[in-house]
């Protein structure tokens, strides 16, 4: 279906990291955390083509429009380049939303949320569906980034309530809070699942995949394991 851009959010200082609001030809019906796949045609597309996979990092609360949120680096592909280029007005096509990284249906089970960088935005959604409809749920949040700067949601995440930890691995020297690297060891020492605990784990592909090899070696069962993974980027 077609969708036509309403407007950008910078959502740092530095504006490497974006939030495009979309308005669909017709109401979008999607659970938060969910995902779609989107098609801009563009002039001499690189080897990467025409289309993208994006979670949506809207809640559904905040329907009729949808957002997806990027991050830019240099140099960008050519759909990047397309995406940021974009005027309000201008339509690009977007699929239905789908994917499995969603709350359980089951409100008592204990959640830990693990975000490395741009993983953060499926949880955003999440965050900002609960918030916005009352909903209360037993939430860890362990978000994972190379600096402050690239830090995004923190407002939503904040006003909820939940525990929250932030994890830096290149801080600078103004930084008080924690550093380090992510590992599926320093995830349970952090965040304690318990037994009934499921565990979502969201980021660049290679991370969110070694991460959930460390969480089985430390004890928490695949069944206990929710991926989404973001191909393109690098680890942290």
């Amino acid at each position: 279906m077609k969708a036509k851009l309403d407007h950008i959010v910078h959502e740092n200082d530095s504006k490497t990291i974006n939030s495009f609001w979309f308005e669909p030809e017709r109401p979008l019906d999607y659970i938060a955390g969910q995902f779609i796949e989107m098609t801009i045609i563009h002039d001499k597309p690189d080897d990467r083509g025409i289309k993208r996979w994006f979670t949506v990092s809207s809640s559904p609360s905040d329907a009729p429009l949808i957002s997806i949120t990027t991050k830019f680096s240099q140099p960008s592909s050519s759909f990047k380049k397309s995406l940021l280029e974009l005027k309000k007005g201008d339509t690009v096509t977007i699929s239905d939303p789908m994917g499995d990284f969603v709350l359980p249906k089951d409100a008592e089970i204990p959640l830990t949320f693990v975000a490395g960088g741009i993983g953060i935005t499926p949880f955003h959604s999440i965050i900002k569906w609960l918030h916005d409809t009352k909903q209360s749920r037993d939430i860890s949040l362990l978000y994972a980034a190379r600096e402050e700067s690239e830090l995004v949601f923190l407002k939503i995440f904040e006003s909820y309530g939940m525990k929250r930890q932030i994890l830096l691995s290149e801080p600078d020297n103004n930084w008080s809070g924690l550093t380090g690297k992510l590992s599926g060891q320093r995830i349970v020492e952090m965040t304690t699942p318990r037994d009934n605990s499921l565990v979502f784990v969201s980021g660049p592909e290679k991370m969110v995949e070694s991460l959930q090899d460390q969480l089985m070696a430390n004890g928490i069962n695949k069944s206990h394991q929710v991926g989404d993974f973001f191909p393109g980027y690098s680890n942290l």
